[in-house]
């Protein structure tokens, strides 16, 4: 009996093996971690009108486990700098299409300049609004 047990096993080993292997080989195509990082809570800045104002929400797209760290640690910063950046802005500057994909353009732009000035930027691929009101 205990040599049927130890050919059965013996046996199982080139399956446990090639099963093992596969794992390894999942991993390493997994590829680097891509995020997106909410900037929380929402923004709410008031606009250059009176009472009027500006309530968005920022993704950002963050390539790699250490840069998605780094964006974290800033993220106090991240939100002072697009704060000053947001409030007293125009209505007019922000009604088409056109006009609110530059401010996603100059938002991004801002957001690579200071993780340079910070460190680097290598991880930081893009920013996106996912909700952008105008009251």
């Amino acid at each position: 009996m205990r040599t049927f047990i130890l050919l059965f096993c013996l046996a199982l080993l080139p399956v446990l093996a090639q099963a093992n292997s596969g794992e390894k080989k999942a991993e390493e195509n997994a590829g680097p971690v891509i995020e997106y990082i909410e900037m929380k809570p929402k923004f709410t800045v008031n606009l250059a009108e009176p009472k009027r104002y500006l309530m968005i929400n920022v993704q950002l797209l963050v390539e790699g486990a250490e840069h998605v760290e780094k964006v974290r640690k800033h993220m106090p910063l991240l939100r002072h700098e697009m704060i000053m950046m947001l409030s007293g802005m125009h209505v007019a500057d922000l009604q088409s299409m056109e006009q609110r994909e530059g401010l996603r353009l100059k938002t991004k732009q801002l957001l690579t300049d200071l993780l340079t000035k910070i460190q680097n930027s290598d991880g930081f691929r893009d920013v996106f609004f996912s909700e952008f009101l105008i009251q």
